[in-house]
C-alpha cells in the first residue's frame, strides 16, 4: 500500500536537505533544489519521483543526460498563469502524477531581480507570474499561494 501525499501542517519541518555549494546554489537562492529519482528519462521529458510521496511529476529536461533509476538534485521552475493569495490550505502539486497543472503552497523566498515566487509545495518549485499585472515582489514569505501552471514546468540537474 502506498501513502498518497496529504497537505502538510506549517510546522513540518522540511525533508530536504540544504543545497551543497555547486554550480546548482551559484544560479539559485539556497535552500530550493529539489531531490528525487529519475523514473524515466526522454529527449524532452523526464519524470522525477519525489521520495516519501507518490508524486511523479513530468517535467520539460534542462541540462545534463539523467538515466532511470538516478538519483537527481536540481531545481524545478514553472510559469504561473495568475498567483493567487489563499487564508488557508495545504501544499500540494497537482496531479499527482502528470505535468504540473495546480500548485498550492507557502512562499519561501522571492527573487525581485528574476520575478520569481519560491513556492514549497511538496517539492520546492520556482514560479514566474505571467500575469503581467503581478511581480515577485507581490508576494511575501510565509504567504499561502494558489495557482495553475503553464505546460513546460523544467527541471535543471545541479550538475547541468
Amino acid at each position: 500500500m502506498t501513502q498518497t501525499p496529504s497537505p502538510a501542517s506549517d510546522t513540518e519541518q522540511p525533508t530536504e536537505p540544504p543545497a551543497e555549494p555547486s554550480a546548482l546554489s551559484a544560479a539559485f537562492p539556497t535552500g530550493v533544489a529539489v531531490s528525487g529519482v529519475v523514473e524515466s528519462c526522454g529527449l524532452e521529458h523526464l519524470v522525477l519521483a519525489v521520495p516519501g510521496t507518490d508524486y511523479r511529476i513530468k517535467l520539460v529536461h534542462q541540462g545534463a543526460e539523467l538515466a532511470h533509476g538516478q538519483r537527481a538534485r536540481g531545481v524545478i521552475q514553472a510559469q504561473a498563469r495568475r498567483i493567487d493569495v489563499i487564508p488557508a490550505g495545504g501544499r500540494f502539486v497537482e496531479p499527482v502524477a502528470g505535468r504540473p497543472r495546480r500548485v498550492q503552497g507557502r512562499v519561501v523566498q522571492v527573487d525581485e531581480s528574476s520575478n520569481t515566487v519560491w513556492v514549497k509545495a511538496g517539492p520546492t518549485l520556482g514560479v514566474t507570474p505571467t500575469d503581467a499585472r503581478q511581480k515577485a515582489a507581490d508576494f511575501a514569505p510565509g504567504a499561502m499561494v494558489s495557482f495553475d501552471v503553464e505546460a513546460g514546468a523544467t527541471f535543471t540537474p545541479a550538475n547541468a
